[in-house]
């Protein structure tokens, strides 16, 4: 299904918002995009990348007339904006946003949206630690899963528009149930990166090593995750307060594994070692297999391949 947007509103042009932008660009999706964000520097930089046409504070201005409005902002902040743009939006408009938390964006946005417009939950699972206008690119969609959730009694015509949407944008497209995908992206997005930021702060607080021996000696793993644990606090602090059941459910199982891990290496037990290490070996082979990870080095590599990366850094 081809897809084509008059006009296409961003409310939120950080690293997605731009990433969005850009992409459309590349397909021809859109005819017009405008966005608002409070950040004056941030619509400065839009505009000036020429990644919209119109850019303003008030959201409601930038979804007046708006075929399309995707909410690119954190989770938390997605409830205030559907009321803020509820008497803007054009009858028969598709409301959609970004975020990594679909029952929350549910519960909390839909009680602001018209009748007659069309919301439709959505999750692109792609994104870096970079943050901000010029940290977007078109390629960071190609070939990643967006998730759609929509809800009960979705008008099947907009289901079709929003998913060819993303696929023009480079994406792989799923449905799913909102309250399975929190749980899936609990354990493939949220605690990993709950971890990331746990180990750095862990390694920053301990007086036998100095601040300047985790930087200069920080191999592989150590590095790994203080790219991770670079994210947008504010988009994490918001992903963990609204899927709290989900992340501590997949917590404790996480705790429980790492209880057994202990006893292994307390007990001398190689062989479960092994086992164990060999079983994560072959998921992450899976992982390439599936196109969502390149098996290159990671060294430093070079944009736009390290950009690409899926879900590290972002909701």
């Amino acid at each position: 299904m081809t897809v084509r947007i008059d006009k296409l509103a961003l409310i939120g042009i950080g690293l997605l918002g731009a990433s969005i932008a850009r992409a459309c660009r590349r397909a021809g999706c859109a005819e017009t995009i405008v966005c608002a964000d409070i950040n004056a520097d941030h619509r400065r930089e839009a505009l000036t990348l020429g990644l919209v046409e119109e850019a303003h504070e008030d959201p409601a201005k930038a979804v007046a007339g708006a075929d399309m409005v995707i909410l690119c902002i954190p989770v938390g902040a997605c409830a205030d904006a559907a009321a803020a743009i509820r008497d803007a939006m054009k009858p028969g408009a598709i409301l959609s946003d970004v975020g990594s938390v679909k029952e929350m964006i549910a519960r909390s946005v839909a009680p602001h949206v018209r009748p007659d417009v069309h919301f439709i939950p959505a999750h692109p699972v792609a994104g870096t630690e970079q943050s901000g206008p010029s940290a977007g690119f078109a390629e960071l969609f190609d070939n990643r899963w967006c998730i759609i959730t929509p809800l009960e009694n979705t008008d099947e015509a907009a289901l079709r528009r929003l998913t060819a949407f993303w696929q023009a944008l480079g994406s792989r497209t799923e449905i799913m149930d909102a309250k399975h995908h929190d749980l899936v992206l609990a354990i493939t997005s949220h605690v990993p990166h709950l971890i990331a930021y746990n180990i750095v702060i862990t390694a920053d607080d301990l007086e036998t090593v100095t601040e300047r021996e985790v930087i200069k000696y920080s191999a592989g793993g150590f590095r790994d995750f203080t790219r991770i644990a670079a994210s947008d606090p504010v988009m994490w602090r918001d992903v963990f307060l609204n899927n709290r059941e989900a992340v501590l459910e997949m917590l404790g199982r996480f705790s429980e594994d790492l209880s057994m891990l202990q006893r292994a290496i307390r007990s001398g037990d190689g062989k479960h070692l092994y086992e164990l290490f060999s079983r994560s070996r072959r998921i992450r082979r899976a992982i390439i297999d599936a196109g969502q990870e390149t098996p290159a080095p990671n060294f430093g590599r070079n944009m736009p391949a390290d950009k690409t990366t899926p879900e590290q850094g972002r909701d």
